[in-house]
């Protein structure tokens, strides 16, 4: 996996830019076969860091939420891995995330909502959740897109 360690831990993100920069950042260190578990509720920005981690992967756009594909893929534009952004969450189980077929040993993979699957497809990943605020008198349910502080903690499982 080659994530730069430095990068373990709990982070404050304050804005969208920020943490599609914090992806790029990732991004550019990803190697065909790393797996990233993406956790946290809508809105929080796992799509945003996605976008930014496309980036600085070099491949092609738009990213987009895979959420009605279940996958999509990302080919490279600069001769690297390609990116295989996965919603797990219409997914009843690993066994099914197995049968999209991906291949998780020449691709960077992204699994948002796959918390509790990547035992069942990879040895080693890199878990990142993203905690937003919800409810409460400063952020509005409709508010979910609006700049507002994010919590990114970024782990390092091993199976």
């Amino acid at each position: 996996m080659s994530i730069d360690p430095a990068f373990l831990g709990r982070h404050e993100i304050a804005t969208s830019d920020a943490m599609e920069n914090l992806g790029y950042r990732i991004g550019e260190q990803l190697q065909a076969g790393d797996l990233i578990v993406l956790t946290g509720p809508l809105g929080a920005g796992k799509t945003t860091f996605t976008r930014g981690l496309a980036d600085g992967l070099g491949v092609r756009g738009p990213v987009q939420s895979p959420t009605f594909v279940l996958a999509r893929t990302h080919p490279s534009l600069v001769e690297g891995a390609p990116l295989v952004h996965v919603d797990a969450y219409r997914l009843a189980s690993a066994a099914e995330l197995d049968d999209l077929d991906i291949d998780f040993a020449r691709s960077v993979v992204v699994i948002e909502w796959g918390r509790g699957m990547a035992s069942a497809v990879a040895d080693t990943w890199w878990d990142i959740e993203i905690e937003r605020p919800v409810g409460g008198a400063d952020v509005a349910d409709e508010d979910l897109d609006a700049d507002a502080p994010r919590f990114v903690t970024i782990t390092h499982p091993i199976d």
